[in-house]
């Protein structure tokens, strides 16, 4: 069994590594030729401003009084320059952002999880393609321009992490380090002749990257006054560089700034879905090259911002964020950048339109450039009676579109010439997608079925060992045949030539050969399979179908929760009303009437809010005192019997209470000295980590009896929970512990009615990793019900402000873990209680797992919104990781329930 354990794991790493391949891969190519502009530029030099996490409304809205809190940049809108709103792709953050804005294009979601400090690939960006850039800012974004950039002309500046403090005083000053040492920079150029002479060369590019809008955010929220005024104290930084740039080069006009920024920021402080106030980002443009306000009379957009904005009358230039790449680079004059994906958007250009004809073709021969590289790629290994090209753009077809646009623009139809090179970018972006997912049919259905395959063994599996539906069928002992191994080891080679040929990836190997000893396993027990049919026809067929329709309709039920939360409301009032249908209630009506009340109280819980609401302290803090209450009740109640509670026990019992208080003390002072923008008190960083730390192993030292154990554990996690909440949360872990506590007593209530075990108390029935097999009962049918019940049972401030995602995340993770580790160790409970084998009701739990990985595969989309196509693919991410997690939190609430650390230095032992 530990063996099947470990081939399992691994298959499900496989089926979970499979979805990066097939939708999060990299959609860069290398090999295309530079692209620019023949005619002269209109800009020697190019200033970005990147006001990280500033959403469009908070910028062009006014305020309360009818002001701008960001006067010069209206001022440049009405007077000055041009403006529209820059639409983000999902992911909507820091990293991809500012990639869609410097390199043009779109990078795959898998970039976020590889980290913001260096770059997972190489890629062409602005910056690489000036002559020089000189960048201020987050060391978080600035590398990842400066790193793999041809030559040393990419120059950066960057202050020290520790600066990322989302408790710190005023984030503001981010913003004026920025500012500060882009005078300082300036002032220094002058004295310095070397420095001089770069910057007032062509071609070069000045990015001020500010983050203190972006930490603000996070820490006071988008309608913070600590938000808004950060908005003014950049727009005031802005006003200043632009007058030292103007000062500095006398007023040549030759200089092209740009304010934008790289994501927005929901209401409740959160960006990276796709949520209009994440997508939504400002982009106002003026300077060399920039066409000036264009009065109009009406608009129409599908909003109603302008009017909110009372920007009606100022026409609005809406652009994708990979569009602001070719618009730097045609204004400054250099190459596009080479896997841009951007459409140069000619309206806010102020030249020729012969300037903005060729400047379009170069745009459309760049992203051709692309689609030639990725379809020669693809044809290079592909057999040549399989290779299917994408047929809306063939070579005769491009060969026509760019003839005809030359000939246009040789006969100055340059209207015509912007039409017919937006149609070639439109089928060329068509083409690469085709091409970028042209294995993904041949992927998804190795996939698909090795995935069918290893349900079916594994519930051949469960027939087999762990039930009785075969066990009356009578068995012929076949002599094994040579034929099917032979057979499957053709069947592999075959695959893996094939593959070879083409010159597959090797994980393309990994995919495919998978299938086959899988297979080969599920068909090796066909006799199984045969015992089970013969078996099922002398099953009542009422009864079959009625246990398959319900067995169905509760996985329609936990995939459709996905989508709709309130499903998982209606499936645990279900379950509350299950004992009531059943012979329970006239056996233990004060067991049934608990259950159905946690049931209910759980599923309020689905209903609530998940994002958008403002921390309660005050909840958390109710909750904490709900914890010591309960553990006054079991003491006492504990201390009645003295045989089961000893003093080395009711140490370990105060230790966690007391750990409980300073949970609750420090979620207090903490959010208390945020408030006073004090940031993070250090011994409360020192009890928040130590509390996690010990978590995991006080449980250790209490008694191995059910309850006292289960408790302890409780106790323990609810410590560690309590720090990570901010809200009405804090209260979930402690009702689920409390129906999860019914649980265990109706399930040995439900078997002594059937007559297979006697109830016991849990103060009597202690955990042991020893426990005798011979004891162990084998699978019904209600046990699959109690594998269902396992399914449907700004917040790490207290750790850490100081911005660092991964540590974030992990902490983020763990919270998310907490509730699924006390669900584990009562699964433990009702496995021992109920003398079922813990293997064989995990291995329920498994097939369910999978089975919904299953669903969540098919229903992964590729087209739609980017929001829809990020959400399908979580889903499925989600499922096989919890289907991963359950492997190792079942040994992890084996072990926090069967091993015993004794006080004083004694040995650990286990208990029988």
């Amino acid at each position: 069994m530990l063996l099947f354990f470990t081939l399992g794991l691994l298959i499900h790493f496989v089926f979970f590594a499979s979805i990066f391949d097939i939708y999060f891969t990299s959609p860069l190519v290398h090999g295309m030729t530079p692209q620019f502009t023949p005619l002269p530029p209109p800009a020697r030099r190019l200033v970005l401003f990147v006001a990280d996490g500033l959403r469009a409304d908070t910028l062009y809205e006014l305020d309360e009084n009818g002001t701008s809190r960001a006067p010069f940049i209206r001022n440049i809108i009405m007077h000055e320059g041009s403006w529209g709103i820059s639409h983000t792709r999902v992911p909507t953050e820091s990293r991809p952002g500012h990639v869609a804005l410097i390199a043009g294009f779109y990078e795959d979601v898998s970039a976020v999880a590889k980290g913001w400090k260096e770059n997972p690939v190489e890629f062409d960006s602005l910056f690489n393609e000036s002559k020089y850039t000189w960048s201020w800012g987050s060391p978080d974004i600035l590398p990842m321009f400066a790193k793999g950039a041809s030559g040393d002309h990419v120059y950066t500046y960057s202050y020290d992490a520790k600066r990322e403090d989302f408790g710190a005083q005023d984030a503001t000053k981010l913003d004026t380090w920025v500012f500060d040492n882009v005078k300082d920079f300036f002032h220094h150029a002058r004295n310095n002749q070397s420095l001089f002479s770069k910057i007032n060369e062509e071609k070069i590019v000045f990015f001020l990257h500010l983050l203190g809008i972006d930490t603000n955010g996070h820490a006071h929220r988008p309608s913070s006054r600590d938000y808004k005024d950060n908005i003014k104290k950049v727009d005031d930084g802005v006003k200043e560089i632009v007058s030292m740039f103007n000062h500095f080069y006398g007023n040549d006009g030759k200089t092209t700034f740009i304010f934008t920024s790289d994501h927005g920021m929901t209401d409740w402080g959160s960006h990276g879905a796709g949520h209009p106030s994440e997508t939504l980002t400002p982009l106002v443009t003026w300077g060399a090259g920039i066409n000036y306000p264009q009065r109009v009379s009406a608009q129409q957009f599908d909003d109603s911002f302008l009017k909110e904005w009372r920007l009606e009358n100022w026409k609005r230039l809406d652009v994708n964020q990979a569009d602001i790449a070719p618009l730097m680079t045609s204004l400054i004059g250099v190459p596009f950048p080479l896997n841009s994906v951007g459409i140069l958007p000619v309206d806010y250009l102020n030249n020729t339109d012969l300037f903005k004809a060729e400047s379009m073709f170069t745009n459309a021969v760049q992203i051709l450039e692309q689609f030639k590289v990725k379809m020669t790629q693809k044809k290079e290994v592909t057999l040549p009676f399989l290779f299917t090209p994408f047929k809306l753009l063939s070579d005769s077809k491009q060969f026509n579109i760019l003839r005809k646009a030359r000939s246009y623009i040789k006969h100055r139809k340059f209207d015509e010439v912007v039409s017919l090179c937006k149609e070639l970018i439109h089928l060329a972006l068509k083409g690469l997608s085709y091409y970028h997912t042209y294995d993904r049919f041949f992927l998804g259905i190795n996939v698909v079925i090795g995935f069918v395959g290893w349900i079916s063994y594994a519930s051949l599996l469960i027939i087999k060992s762990h039930s009785n539906l075969i066990k009356g069928v009578s068995k012929e002992v076949k002599k094994p045949s040579h034929l099917l191994p032979c057979s499957f080891v053709a069947i592999g080679i075959l695959v893996a030539f094939f593959l070879l040929i083409q010159a597959c990836p090797w994980t393309y190997y990994v995919y495919g050969l998978l299938p086959v000893p899988i297979w080969y396993a599920v068909l090796r027990e066909f006799q199984v399979v045969q015992d089970l049919v013969t078996s099922l026809l002398t099953y009542p067929l009422s009864h079959f179908v009625g246990y398959l329709l319900v067995f169905t309709l509760g996985i329609e039920i936990l995939v459709l929760s996905f989508f709709y939360r309130y499903m998982l409301t209606a499936g645990l009032t279900a379950f509350a009303v299950w004992p009531f249908l059943t012979r329970l209630w006239t056996r233990a009506k004060v067991t049934s009437l608990s259950w159905a009340f946690f049931s209910v109280l759980l599923a309020v819980f689905p209903l609530m809010p998940v994002v958008g609401r403002k921390p309660d302290i005050s909840l958390v803090m109710g909750a904490g005192l709900l914890v010591l209450l309960l553990s006054l009740c079991v003491v006492t109640s504990l201390r009645k019997r003295k045989d089961s509670f000893r003093k080395e026990e009711l140490l370990v019992h105060l230790l966690q209470v007391l750990s409980t208080v300073l949970s609750m003390y420090v979620v207090y002072s903490t959010q208390s000295s945020l408030l006073r923008k004090q940031g993070l008190p250090l011994m409360n960083q020192i009890i928040s980590w130590a509390t996690l730390a010990s978590s995991l192993f006080v449980p250790l030292l209490s008694s191995p009896a059910v309850f006292q154990r289960l408790f302890s554990i409780l106790l323990s996690l609810m410590s560690t929970y309590l720090l990570l909440s901010t809200g009405y949360e804090a209260v979930f872990p402690l009702v689920l512990s409390c129906l999860m506590f019914v649980w265990i007593n109706i399930e040995q209530e439900t078997l002594q009615q059937s007559g297979v075990c006697c109830k016991q108390k849990l103060t009597s029935i202690q955990f042991s990793y020893n426990t005798d097999i011979t004891q162990f009962r084998q699978l019904y049918l209600d046990d699959i019900r109690r594998a269902f019940f396992l399914f449907d049972l700004a917040s790490v401030y207290c750790f850490l402000t100081v911005f660092s995602p991964f540590m974030m995340g992990a902490l983020m993770m763990w919270k998310i873990l907490i509730p699924f580790v006390l669900v584990m160790c009562a699964f433990e409970a009702v496995q021992l209680t109920t003398q079922l084998s813990s293997k064989s009701l995990f291995l329920i739990v498994l097939v369910i797992s999978d089975i919904m990985a299953l669903h969540f595969f098919f229903l992964v989309k590729d087209y739609g919104s980017w929001l829809d196509i990020g959400t399908s693919i979580s889903h499925y991410v989600i499922v096989m990781s919890m289907t991963i997690f359950l492997v190792f939190l079942n040994g992890l609430a084996q072990l926090l329930t069967t091993k015993k650390l004794r006080l004083c230095g004694k040995p650990k032992s286990h208990f029988m």
